[in-house]
């Protein structure tokens, strides 16, 4: 319970066979910061979450970009969304940025920043103008309540490709469920080279935008779509994976398995 949220948090997972489906009322089911607050003005509200993924993926040879207007990525198992990114822009010159409309081609990042405020609580999480609260990044309060910390590896959500998604911890052996965990680290570095166009870094340092970023393949534990092939508690034969990362990009940006339309919606 919270003093923002008045709603009873309702998910149910069905597998019909094909397909593992939810039915939720977009209300989190564990404490939550203030809404509205100063930087996020907008007021949790009850949702029609439905929404359906295979029960049999299968990777594929390209990644899909999901996210925002490009389809829902994700869902955590209390079903509420994942939605890493943000409409929030900035122009070339940076003296034009709004947090929510597009006003230029620089993506604001949610977190790892601190030149905006997104209004985010202690879950990584707000609220979108509709009244849908969302995970930008580890959804702490939820992890918590998993008893996830570093003696298992936690599952928290199902990929829109119907890959699953567990929180930081992996096997340091990727094909051995009996090797300590660790934390796991996404492979994304700042870009070498700062566009021109891009606003001053004096203004706004790296890691303020999503194209601050750039994949370094090998420089962490995972790939462009923060996931890798290995076992997990809950596939001992192995399987494909993503993790929820406390390094950029925090939740996966694309996925890499077939996502059939309207899959995610």
């Amino acid at each position: 319970s919270s003093d923002s949220v008045s709603i009873t948090s309702t998910s149910s997972w069905l597998c019909d066979g094909e397909n593992r489906n939810l039915t939720a009322n977009g209300i989190p089911d564990h404490e939550v910061g203030t809404f509205p607050n100063p930087n996020n003005p907008n007021t949790i509200t009850e949702q029609a979450v439905s929404a359906s993924f295979t029960l049999n993926p299968k990777e594929s040879t390209t990644a899909t970009t999901l996210g925002g207007p490009a389809g829902v990525i994700a869902f955590v198992l209390n079903g509420i969304k994942v939605d890493a990114g943000t409409g929030g822009t900035c122009d070339d010159t940076g003296d034009t940025c709004d947090l929510g409309q597009r006003v230029g081609n620089w993506s604001i990042e949610a977190l790892g920043q601190t030149s905006f405020n997104f209004g985010t609580d202690e879950n990584n999480a707000h609220v979108q103008p509709d009244g849908v609260y969302h995970y930008h990044g580890v959804p702490e309060g939820f992890v918590t309540k998993q008893g996830g910390d570093s003696s298992k590896m936690t599952l928290i959500a199902w990929a829109a490709d119907g890959f699953p998604i567990y929180a930081r911890y992996g096997y340091s052996d990727v094909n051995n469920a009996s090797s300590e965990l660790k934390i796991m680290n996404g492979s994304f570095e700042y870009v070498s080279e700062v566009s021109s166009s891009r606003p001053s870094v004096a203004t706004y340092p790296l890691g303020t935008f999503s194209q601050d970023w750039t994949y370094v393949a090998g420089s962490g534990d995972l790939d462009e779509c923060n996931g890798r092939y290995g076992v997990t508690p809950e596939f001992p034969e192995g399987i494909y994976h993503y993790y929820a990362t406390d390094s950029y990009p925090y939740f996966q940006r694309c996925v890499k398995g077939e996502v059939e339309a309207g899959n995610a919606g």
